[in-house]
């Protein structure tokens, strides 16, 4: 839903930095050692551990992986080299710290998908729409923290089926939020951390055409198509990218 309707994750030439276990590998450490036999890379250990994060999304979080955080910021420049080569950009936020990478915009150039798509259904979606929405009326805040009730309850204009299968939908799009998309983080049982990467995973001009078509539905008697089971993997118009 980052970019036509994705949420992105995912990939980025002199010798980088650093090496060793992926929260431990050390950017002062000097590089110019192959890593293996035959090893032809340009980036350290510590670089490429923070360009496969990036691929592997949905981002990196410098709060998170503070080592590969200072690792990225070191070899920006190769990194970023390194994803045009895949067709992909670097997006990074050097204040809140974090970046993820999504499709390059080429214009009329027609460019392969360097990344797995998943789809979103219409509450995940929506529910996107509304921790960004409280993420924005927080601005200035350290941390902003959503309450799962007060998230459901913005969502109940749009509830749909008997009350049973529209509360496993809500449990299943909160779910993904905390592990597939990584955009809330638990702070204790209903209660989660928003994190500030979602400002720009979800772009104004995405927010504000989704929030019109979701505001016209929710005030008329329209509503979306009944989803199907979460466990189903029903494609919905929107999808997320996902790893290579």
């Amino acid at each position: 839903m980052y970019s036509d309707h994705e949420l992105t994750s995912g990939p980025a030439a002199e010798r980088g930095t650093g090496s060793g276990d992926p929260d431990t590998a050390s950017p002062e450490q000097a590089a110019g050692d192959s890593l293996w036999s035959g090893d032809t890379g340009t980036l350290g250990e510590a670089s490429r551990r923070a360009l496969l994060d990036l691929l592997k999304g949905p981002y990196l979080s410098g709060r998170r992986r503070p080592q590969l955080w200072q690792a990225l910021v070191a070899d920006e420049g190769p990194i970023r080299s390194r994803l045009h080569d895949l067709f992909l950009e670097l997006v990074i936020d050097h204040t809140e710290e974090f970046a993820f990478t999504r499709k390059v915009s080429t214009g009329e150039l027609q460019v392969p998908a360097a990344l797995r798509t998943e789809a979103l259904t219409f509450l995940d979606t929506a529910m996107l729409l509304v921790l960004r929405q409280q993420l924005l009326m927080a601005a200035g805040e350290q941390r902003v923290i959503a309450g799962q009730t007060d998230v459901f309850g913005q969502l109940s204009v749009y509830s749909q089926g008997d009350e049973s299968t529209w509360a496993k939908r809500l449990n299943s799009s909160w779910t993904k939020m905390h592990n597939k998309f990584n955009v809330l983080h638990k702070v204790e049982e209903g209660r989660a951390e928003i994190s500030p990467v979602l400002k720009i995973m979800v772009d104004h001009e995405q927010a504000r055409s989704f929030t019109e078509l979701y505001r016209g539905l929710a005030d008329s008697d329209a509503r979306p198509d009944p989803e199907p089971e979460p466990e189903s993997g029903h494609p919905d118009d929107t999808t997320t990218e996902g790893t290579p």
